[in-house]
């Protein structure tokens, strides 16, 4: 069965999408089976991966809404991971959603058909609190929180954490804070440090090891529709992403009880 980690921060610009992308490929780099979901409407995620989101014949809505099975939607991606699609049709499940019965589940059900296909599926949450991404934590194993070390991505974290607390305790037992991703991360700077360290000092274990620096590169990739990796495979993006997914896939080994 496959490890399902949603990542998610309701504050933009942190990578999420990023994180999303690059993690996707560099778990497939290690010769996983991944599937990425795009669960936002913006759809970069899609874009990100070499997927024309205007092109699309199926997509994740599709699959959500029953219109279309998972094989007739999802598609492989340039680097080899498969992904569920998005793009604006997704806006129409929000409410679509709230007036399902089992409007919280739907995509946990949509996992539970396809989940021995993959080694690690990865949903890129929307950048808001909804009911997408309601499904994404009602369907995951974990959460995986990108987040800048600045002075406000601190109160953005509590209220994320909150949020992970009332699903767990109220419809996914199963769901934990896999782990905190420091984006964009610039160890000359005070403050950078200064957050770092109230992230051990809260977090512990949870914190990667692995940051991902501020790289032109990572940059540059989402233009030219690569992950870093198949973009500048020696940049320093690109190897903070395969460090990651390493200790990604070593924590894992570890959490698995022994035989």
């Amino acid at each position: 069965m496959g490890r399902v980690l949603a990542v998610a921060n309701q504050k933009g610009g942190v990578g999420k999408t990023t994180t999303s992308v690059n993690l996707a490929a560099s778990l497939k780099a290690t010769k996983r089976r991944v599937l990425l979901i795009d669960l936002d409407p913006q759809g970069n995620a899609t874009m990100g991966s070499g997927i024309n989101k205007a092109d699309l014949q199926m997509s994740i809505y599709d699959v959500l809404m029953g219109e279309c099975g998972f094989a007739e939607a999802v598609l492989q991606t340039p680097s080899g991971f498969d992904i569920l699609p998005a793009n604006g049709d997704l806006v129409a499940a929000e409410v679509a959603l709230l007036q399902m019965d089992n409007r919280e589940t739907r995509l946990r059900e949509l996992i539970a058909s396809i989940n021995d296909q993959y080694d690690f599926i990865v949903i890129d949450c929307p950048p808001s609190l909804n009911m997408l991404t309601v499904n994404a934590l009602v369907a995951a194993q974990g959460v995986i929180i990108p987040m800048q070390c600045e002075y406000y991505a601190l109160e953005g974290l509590s209220a994320l954490v909150e949020t992970i607390q009332a699903v767990s305790s109220t419809l996914n037992p199963e769901l934990e804070i896999e782990g905190i991703l420091r984006t964009m991360y610039d160890p000359r700077s005070r403050l950078t440090v200064e957050v770092s360290s109230q992230l051990f000092t809260h977090f512990g274990d949870k914190v990667y090891r692995t940051v991902v620096p501020r790289n032109i590169r990572l940059a540059e990739a989402p233009s030219y529709g690569m992950p870093v990796l198949q973009y500048d495979r020696q940049s320093r993006g690109a190897i903070a992403y395969l460090a990651l997914a390493g200790e990604m896939i070593r924590r894992n080994e570890q959490a698995k009880p022994s035989t």
